[in-house]
């Protein structure tokens, strides 16, 4: 379904009831919206990986303005701060209180967005293999202790200077690197790719290398997990342990997965989806990570 936001209608798909049977009475479940990754992708690469936390909530998909199924081909609002206002403008437009957000990757850059511009409006933030910031120069060294020299420069060439020809073959090339695991995907992509959003967005010289929401995030006011790997190539470890440093320590609980690149719910998703359930749950303090 598409739902109108901001002047554009975003495509919308729920996983699985709000308000279930519960003995005599009907319960209603915490909302869990997601935010993909990309920009220039869709929702669909981890929607049946995420839909198995039906159990614990209700599971709303989108795609971001511009990508995916969504309306909005104006290039002017290819940017985190209508991403991040078009977070709240959903929830408004569905009803939605105190909603759990989660952010996989851009997806936690766009979550980290809505979360700083509206900061008493979620319930829960997740961010996953995300960062405040973006560091290219840390980026290019881990591919190459990662993939090998090779790898590295591959990286280098096409985030230095994003192109259509380049994004091909760091896809092809470079990608791959982004689970730890590198089993080959059994199954098709199937996601609609929207090369032109990502190359708008991409890059040292774009929104990608100046966005830093490390001031901004003291401002959240509700509880945050954050969930990264070890091998994660294109958000570093170091640069998402920097991003736990500026949220509110008595709200974070930072998770370093020691088996995980980027992709931490194909690497280990026992673990991924323990922890988010347990959060999910959590009706108490956050436990603070030593």
């Amino acid at each position: 379904m598409h739902v109108l936001v901001n002047g554009v209608r975003l495509f919308v798909d729920v996983a699985n009831p709000g308000l279930v049977a519960d003995g005599p009475i009907m319960r209603q479940k915490p909302t869990l919206l997601m935010l993909h990754g990309g920009p220039g992708f869709d929702h669909v690469p981890f929607k049946d990986a995420f839909s198995t936390l039906s159990d614990v909530a209700q599971i709303i998909f989108y795609d971001h303005r511009g990508n995916g199924r969504s309306e909005g081909d104006d290039p002017s609002t290819w940017n985190l701060a209508q991403w991040g206002d078009d977070v709240k403008g959903l929830c408004d437009a569905l009803g939605i209180v105190k909603p759990i957000v989660c952010g996989l990757s851009f997806g936690g850059f766009v979550a980290q967005s809505y979360a700083t511009r509206h900061p008493e409006h979620p319930g829960k933030l997740i961010l996953l293999s995300t960062a405040a910031r973006i560091d290219f120069p840390t980026i290019f060294s881990t591919f190459s202790r990662i993939g090998g020299a090779e790898i590295g420069a591959l990286a280098e060439s096409y985030w230095s200077n994003p192109t259509a020809d380049g994004r091909a073959a760091y896809w092809q090339r470079c990608v791959p690197f982004y689970r730890h695991r590198r089993e080959p995907t059994a199954d098709p992509l199937r996601a609609i790719m929207k090369t032109e959003v990502a190359l708008h967005f991409n890059g040292p010289r774009n929104e990608h290398g100046r966005f830093d929401f490390h001031v901004e995030l003291a401002k959240l006011a509700c509880p945050v997990l954050m969930i990264n790997g070890e091998h994660d190539p294109i958000v570093p470890v170091a640069l998402a342990e920097a991003t736990a440093r500026s949220l509110p320590s008595h709200l974070v609980r930072f998770e370093r997965l020691p088996h995980c690149g980027h992709v931490v719910h194909d690497d280990d998703p026992q673990q991924v989806f323990s922890l988010i359930r347990a959060f999910v749950a959590d009706q108490g303090p956050i436990a603070v990570q030593p």
